[in-house]
């Protein structure tokens, strides 16, 4: 377990600080993560990387030449924000335009799509590229649903040392796709990780079991198997990554391949030394000339007991951007000539409080104390059942579900009271807390729910008092952009198979003339049906889909909190009609 923290809300922040205390010869922070301390030549391509604390030395120890030009660090297990994406990219970007690299999970496709987008806004070309080469979470006619785990390493590295040798954009996404496409992994674990704070791990594993086809955010395995030991381990791993060839790799004997052996938090080295040498003994017998290979902690899940093995399957230029010289934190490889320090740029910092809001009328300003003491109620809600909703999250995914709607309520009420305070109206209280959600909740539920702030705050403006078709257009607009952004429809086991029911019925209420607090009543109790009826869902998206079955009788933990919060913003209307 994590023993050593101050307030687990802050561990990631706190670690980022250190980290950067710690190595100021390799980066310097800024708002959002870290980029390089050392200069990059003009016209080079940024490679920025980024996802969840939890998996030192991914992302920030990465950073360095010939690796990341920066890393965008999330909180635990969560992907970073939009906002802080685009901080790390634009604070690393010297006109090359900007490569954005990611493992393959939901939030941080959002986020760092959002992030693109915005950079593309300010004029500065990118693109994106997200790892996903670990097999056992979708079969090879679904590889683009597959995770990225610690098959980031050699794709990440592909690309950056392609950038370093000069080439534009589109080449250096292309060097991504082409390292990315012969990347495979697979996994296993011996016990869960627990998370800061948290009194029992994510997943336990019963004694003399191994849990098989592990992910990096605590999953549970797709499977478990007997315990091995060291020599049947590595046979595991081999055999089953070999099953799997790239589609113009016929035969493994006479290829050469990057082998990484990693270890996902509590495996000693000597334990993986001991099955290393069974792995590099039956790919020798295979036929498989290995390349530099990696033995350690490279993609880590905090105390995780348990290992991975990686493949990436090189050509020769593959395998020239694999041998070339690295120089971070916590990877090197060749050598380099003196970095010379980056004294050009200046320090990038936290941007100071916004304190002018725009101007609004009376009635939209009374209406931000509506939407205010709602807000209040929605974190008071979400405090009260955070456990509840972790432990309905863990039974398929990775258990973080209460930790983040706990930390994007309280960033989004207290944006909104600050906004208040200024005297914004009723949009701008919204717009504001829906980027404090989106940027301190990270993931796929501080996307989704950034959006359906920035949703209502759009349609109720600080003009006009928003009457109750204003509110339920609002509410239409947040559950047709969820559904754009994220890609679920109803049925897919998400919040929308309740967003959707619940903007349905408070659209047909209000139509009906029915008073907001009436309307929101019977849309909440709509909301409240259908929350339950997913428990009787198969997921199809997002980190549950590979443990479907497992969560068959569990209602899914984004749509149980969003009823939640439905019915308990209609306490707050009651107060305030």
């Amino acid at each position: 377990m994590t023993r050593l923290f101050n307030d687990p809300a802050a561990f990631a922040d706190e670690a980022l600080e250190g980290f950067t205390a710690a190595h100021r010869r390799w980066v310097r922070p800024v708002t959002g993560g870290v980029v390089r301390a050392t200069a990059t030549p003009a016209g080079q391509v940024a490679v920025v990387i980024g996802g969840g604390s939890g998996h030192y030395p991914a992302f920030s120890g990465l950073v360095g030449r010939g690796l990341a030009h920066g890393a965008a660090v999330g909180n635990v297990f969560a992907s970073p924000s939009a906002r802080q994406i685009h901080s790390v990219a634009t604070a690393a970007h010297v006109g090359g335009g900007v490569l954005l690299m990611y493992g393959n999970y939901a939030g941080d496709v959002l986020h760092f799509g959002q992030a693109a987008e915005r950079l593309a806004a300010d004029g500065i070309e990118a693109r994106t590229f997200a790892v996903a080469d670990d097999i056992s979470s979708a079969g090879p006619e679904e590889s683009a649903k597959r995770r990225g785990i610690a098959g980031d390493l050699p794709v990440f590295k592909a690309a950056a040392a392609a950038a370093e040798q000069g080439l534009p954009l589109e080449e250096v996404l292309r060097v991504a796709e082409r390292a990315g496409a012969r990347t495979r992994s697979f996994g296993i674990a011996f016990s869960g990780c627990t998370l800061p704070g948290a009194d029992h791990p994510l997943f336990t594993v019963p004694a003399a079991r191994m849990a098989v086809g592990l992910g990096i955010h605590g999953e549970p395995g797709i499977g478990e198997e007997a315990l091995p030991t060291a020599d049947e381990a590595a046979r595991l791993l081999v055999e089953t990554l070999l099953k799997e060839l790239p589609e113009d790799v016929a035969d493994p004997a006479g290829q050469r391949a990057a082998v990484i052996l990693n270890g996902l938090g509590s495996v000693k080295y000597e334990e993986l030394f001991v099955v290393y040498r069974r792995v590099a003994a039956l790919l020798g017998d295979a036929g498989v000339e290995i390349v530099d290979p990696e033995v350690g902690e490279l993609v880590t899940s905090f105390d995780m007991a348990g290992i991975s093995l990686t493949l990436t399957w090189l050509d020769d230029r593959l395998e020239e951007l694999w041998r070339a010289p690295a120089d971070t934190p916590a990877y090197r490889k060749g050598a380099l000539d003196a970095a010379e320090p980056d004294l050009d740029r200046a320090p990038v910092t936290a941007a100071a409080q916004d304190t002018a809001v725009p101007a609004a009328s009376d009635a939209s300003r009374r209406a931000a104390g509506t939407v205010l003491a709602a807000l209040d109620a929605v974190t008071r809600v979400v405090d009260a059942h955070a456990d509840e909703l972790g432990r309905i999250d863990a039974v398929a995914g990775d258990g973080d579900h209460g930790i983040g709607m706990r930390r994007g309520s309280t960033a989004a009420h207290r944006a909104a009271a600050d906004a208040h305070g200024l005297g914004a109206g009723a949009g701008t209280v919204l717009t504001r807390a829906a980027d404090a959600w989106a940027d301190k909740a990270g993931g796929t539920s501080g996307a989704l729910w950034g959006t359906i702030l920035r949703s209502l705050g759009t349609a109720l403006g600080d003009r006009e008092a928003p009457d109750a078709a204003r509110v339920a257009e609002g509410v239409t607009e947040a559950s047709a952009a969820v559904r754009q952004l994220g890609g679920a429809e109803v049925g897919d086991k998400t919040m929308v198979d309740v967003l959707v029911p619940f903007a349905d019925a408070l659209a047909a209420a209000t139509g009906e003339g029915l008073p907001l607090a009436d309307a929101w009543d019977r849309a909440a109790t709509t909301a409240t049906a259908a929350a339950a009826g997913t428990a009787d869902l198969l997921p199809r998206r997002g980190r549950a889909r590979p443990h479907a079955e497992k969560s068959l009788g569990t209602p899914d933990a984004g749509a149980h909190s969003l009823a939640l919060i439905t019915r308990a913003v209609h306490g707050a209307l009651l107060d305030h009609h």
